[in-house]
């Protein structure tokens, strides 16, 4: 399950192999700010490209609600229903009820922080999956699997429950997400989508008599990324069935290039190739693209975080944007582009992003200005490059290059 925060993402998605797409539309969602987002006019066109592409789509309404947010909940909700989005994600009774009243498939989200057995039985009577705790160890999950089928638990759908976990993306230093610092600081709630992410910045604790508290890593309350890739033969072993890649706030490129990875090792799992060679390349792609440096949360029985050392993104390598499609021509395979920042050499290698496109990794067979072709060309000059895939004119260019 991929994450998509806009057009281009969720192609990327598509592109990376993911088995279904996650997103939100305006508002009730925990990333009504952190993300473009989709609006309610968007859903008949991503349900069509959902059932061309054959994968399904989730709708997050994991806010927590107000009763001022009820008739908008039931709109959206209504909408999922007439154009065929396969579920909501929420956590809110409120929406689990309505969602179920009108026949639309529900999810609980990991905001509801499903920790046991229990748990699962009792929200059974609405949803088909479920999304647990992120705090939760591997031998947890396996137990709480192994309970489902232990006692038949079925969903709405007369089928088993399945359960769902986090195997990628950015963690909090709260419960399950669950989290009031930036509420405190800066009146805008994490649990109504608006985090301000304080905690990712650098502090001084200091007592009362001006003492400072001396520790080893500037951002206390910034955990590392949970990355489960190098354990995935033990993740998959729990009986889990469905995989989480956290992001709709991250770039197009982190969505292809995490949901290829993590497609590629679950088949690696169910195939028997799974290898220490192969996540050691796995690692390599994922170390280039947006992160905040990797751990394994508390999977595999840690009691403490494991903290970020940096401020931002700790990726291998950056984008640099240099210009844009300005028309492309499908039978001569070429793109007439305009150089708007830099300049561009055959041998960069280009990550071509755009709403139709998703993500585009061209190689530049070759760089014409008038009719005579060259190695390189400068901010403010239109050339046509002669590439090996289709994209689609607006589409931004970028030079994908190892970080300074």
């Amino acid at each position: 399950m991929a994450p998509a925060g806009d057009w281009a993402s969720l192609r990327a998605a598509i592109q990376g192999g993911a088995g279904s797409v996650y997103f939100g539309i305006e508002q009730l969602n925990m990333r009504a700010r952190a993300s473009n987002n989709f609006t309610m006019d968007d859903l008949p066109e991503i349900a069509e490209l959902a059932r061309k592409e054959n994968i399904r789509t989730y709708l997050t309404l994991n806010t927590v609600l107000y009763d001022h947010d009820l008739p908008l909940m039931k709109r959206i909700i209504d909408a999922v229903k007439e154009h065929g989005i396969t579920a909501i994600i929420a956590a809110d009774q409120a929406a689990i009820l309505y969602a179920a009243k009108q026949g639309v498939e529900v999810h609980i989200s990991t905001q509801a922080n499903i920790s046991n057995i229990e748990m699962v039985e009792f929200y059974s009577h609405f949803a088909d999956v479920m999304v647990l705790a992120r705090e939760l160890s591997l031998g947890q999950m396996k137990k709480i699997v192994e309970g489902v089928k232990e006692r038949h638990i079925t969903g709405p759908s007369g089928k088993p429950v399945q359960i769902e976990v986090f195997a990628h993306g950015a963690l909090c230093m709260a419960v399950s997400g669950k989290c009031y610092l930036s509420l405190h600081t800066y009146n805008s709630s994490a649990n109504r989508g608006a985090c301000k992410q304080n905690c990712r910045h650098a502090y001084r604790v200091t007592n009362d008599e001006g003492e400072e508290l001396v520790v080893d890593n500037e951002y206390i309350m910034s955990p590392k990324d949970l990355c489960t890739i190098d354990f995935m033969d033990q993740l998959l072993d729990t009986g889990v069935e469905v995989l989480k890649i956290e992001g709709r706030g991250r770039s197009p490129e982190y969505v292809k290039t995490v949901t290829r990875c993590y497609r590629e090792a679950a088949e690696a799992v169910a195939e028997g190739t799974f290898s220490k060679e192969k996540v050691v390349g796995w690692k390599k792609d994922l170390e280039e693209v947006y992160n905040r440096g990797f751990w394994d949360g508390y999977y595999l029985g840690r009691r403490l975080g494991e903290w970020s050392e940096v401020h931002g993104s700790a990726a291998t390598k950056e984008k640099r944007f240099i210009g844009k499609v300005l028309h492309y021509y499908p039978k001569a395979e070429v793109a007439h582009v305009r150089i708007k920042a830099g300049g561009l050499s055959k041998d960069d290698k280009l990550l071509i992003i755009g709403n139709k496109t998703g993500v585009a990794e061209p190689t530049i067979h070759s760089i014409w200005m008038e009719d005579t072709p060259v190695e390189s060309v400068e901010k403010g000059n239109d050339c046509t490059l002669k590439i090996d895939c289709v994209v689609d004119d607006g589409d931004k260019i970028y030079v994908w290059e190892d970080k300074q």
